[in-house]
């Protein structure tokens, strides 16, 4: 069908939302925006959708929202029946940041989903995405949904699917439903139900207070210092959620496992889907401590923890040597936190034999080299927390391995697997943990990084986004294949030992000529090792016309590891150069 087509069949729709044809009406000379509106369709991707808001088949909108639904809950009608099915209608949790039209989102896929006899347990405030995940396994749902674009700017908003063990749904379920999206024809057709006599029915069930209090429970749990509640009047933190939905909760469990001075940026943590004092709610972004700061400065503080709208990721700062705040990247964090789990453990003696750390391929390499320490083995994943989870179903809920910690260099981590997708809440918990039980020390976080540094090497880690043409949607493919068929042997003056290549499954030993399969999922992805610890890892983005190149090596000195790091950025910059000499 034209895009004029799609856009008439929409604007001439007898029901159509009343805010929906207003737009579409103020829309109605301008050709490059109905053209942008209805040329495509917004597509359901490995973990869902994620885009603009706004009216039109490439928007995020209640028709979107319900098409989706509708063959989420096919595949659900399939999936349990009839040999699988109980007796009881299958279940489905929704939850819901803060963002704009979130709460009506939800609404939306609730009222599809009980149109197909589904049982909905929706959450009555804005949630966090780890609550989703726990309250999918506590219910013993079938799956999870949460309306979120993390930490995407205000216009955006997105839809997440996860699955019975609490873990997004991977590329084979991903699959699976998005075939049985394709089968609705006309997203205005889709048949809802009435939300309040699902409610009267016992179909459509509120949650809230109950999910929070099961979790904080578990939360209790994993805490690693005994004397926590002693060292914690020492310590002061100030938190930003960022407008999320981290402000329901975090300082809630921060409180309750001992925190006395914590100070909440209050302009941040208000109702504000327009973000107004900062351009995305990214806790991987430094501007977006800028007000956290001034609070800490102001307070003395130890510890800024942010947290994005979800409450997923978890960004932190912390002072320097000369007593400024700085931001901890991702990977920073995350050799901090393994370190005191496996240390504190190993002290107390609950330290497994058969442990595993979980990160991501792109992940700094120094949390191997931590784990391997205490005799503890590492595996790795593709890119995205969701493999992460998969792991955990694969190799945790058998019995074969004891799950200790799973991270990201994006500022994801997952401390205990009662959650199975990164969980700011367990972080935070955790992370404040750490620095009182240091500060008890004498130990500030910065010198225990810098000791991590002295006892495991200097690891630095830089990420490069380079922005592709929109016109020439190949560009990030014809990237990659230049690389692979390069057949590179030597970068700068280091030789390259080894080449994985993710899309065919193959690691590529070129000192050894030999192969071996990676065992992972493919992705168009490909990571070179290079002599003394380097690497670089080179991947399309999955939602923007960019390409990343993710840098990783180890020196003795930061003064050395960044000239490392300047000369391999160089040498790729001119490989590119190359690339774009052929064209």
């Amino acid at each position: 069908m034209d895009y004029r087509d799609r856009y008439k069949k929409w604007l001439e729709f007898p029901g159509l939302d009343k805010e929906i044809r207003e737009e579409l009406l103020q829309i109605s000379d301008q050709k490059k925006e109905i053209a942008a509106r209805f040329s495509r369709e917004l597509t359901f991707g490995t973990g869902g959708i994620r885009g603009r808001m706004g009216a039109g088949s490439s928007r995020l909108n209640i028709y979107i929202i319900r098409k989706v639904t509708e063959g989420l809950a096919r595949f659900i009608q399939k999936y349990t029946s009839p040999k699988n099915m109980s007796s009881d209608a299958p279940r489905v949790v929704i939850a819901y940041d803060t963002r704009k039209n979130s709460d009506r989102f939800a609404r939306e896929a609730a009222s599809v989903l009980l149109r197909w006899d589904i049982k909905v347990y929706l959450f009555s405030e804005p949630a966090a995405t780890p609550l989703l995940s726990f309250a999918v396994r506590e219910l013993n749902a079938i799956a999870g949904i949460v309306i979120t674009a993390s930490h995407n700017p205000a216009q955006d908003n997105g839809y997440k699917v996860y699955w019975s063990d609490g873990g997004q749904i991977t590329d084979a379920l991903a699959n699976s439903i998005t075939a049985e999206i394709a089968t609705v024809k006309n997203e205005l057709l889709v048949k809802t139900a009435g939300l309040k006599d699902a409610t009267q029915q016992g179909m459509l069930v509120s949650i809230g207070e109950n999910i929070f209090s099961k979790y904080l429970e578990h939360l209790s749990k994993i805490r690693l210092d005994n004397n926590h509640g002693k060292h914690y009047p020492h310590l002061k933190v100030v938190y930003t959620p960022l407008y999320g939905t981290g402000k329901n909760i975090i300082p809630q469990a921060l409180q309750a496992a001992g925190l006395k001075n914590l100070f909440i940026v209050s302009s941040q943590a208000k109702a504000d889907p327009n973000f107004s004092t900062i351009k995305h709610p990214n806790p991987e972004e430094w501007d977006t401590f800028e007000l956290a700061v001034k609070l800490a400065v102001e307070k003395s503080a130890d510890l800024i923890l942010a947290t994005d709208l979800d409450a997923d990721r978890l960004g932190a700062a912390i002072k320097d040597e000369n007593g400024r705040f700085i931001p901890l990247t991702g990977n920073q964090l995350g050799c901090l936190l393994l370190e005191y789990i496996l240390s504190r453990r190993q002290k107390q003696q609950r330290l497994p034999i058969n442990g595993i750390v979980i990160k991501t391929v792109v992940t700094s390499e120094m949390g191997r080299s931590i784990a391997s320490s205490y005799g503890i083995t590492t595996l790795e994943t593709l890119t995205g927390f969701k493999y992460i989870g998969e792991k955990i179903k694969e190799l945790v809920d058998s019995g074969q391995k004891t799950f200790l910690f799973g991270y990201e260099e994006s500022c994801g981590f997952l401390i205990d697997d009662f959650v199975r997708d990164k969980d700011a809440i367990q972080a935070s918990q955790l992370t404040v943990e750490m620095a009182a039980y240091y500060k008890s020390k004498g130990i500030s976080l910065i010198q225990a990084l810098d000791n991590l540094y002295k006892k495991y090497g200097y690891f630095m880690e830089e990420l490069v986004n380079i922005d592709l043409d929109n016109q020439d949607p190949g560009q990030a493919k014809k990237t990659v294949e230049f690389f692979r068929k390069s057949a590179l042997n030597q970068i700068g003056d280091k030789r390259v030992t080894h080449i994985i290549d993710y899309l065919t499954g193959e690691s590529i030993d070129t000192i050894a000529k030999r192969k071996t399969a990676t065992g992972l999922p493919t992705s168009n992805s490909l990571k070179y090792l290079l002599e003394e610890d380097s690497w670089f890892c080179i991947r399309p983005s999955g939602t923007e016309p960019k390409i990343k190149f993710y840098f990783g090596v180890k020196s003795t000195s930061k003064e050395k590891a960044i000239q490392e790091m300047d000369a391999l950025k160089s040498s790729i910059s001119e490989l590119l150069r190359d690339l774009s000499a052929t064209k």
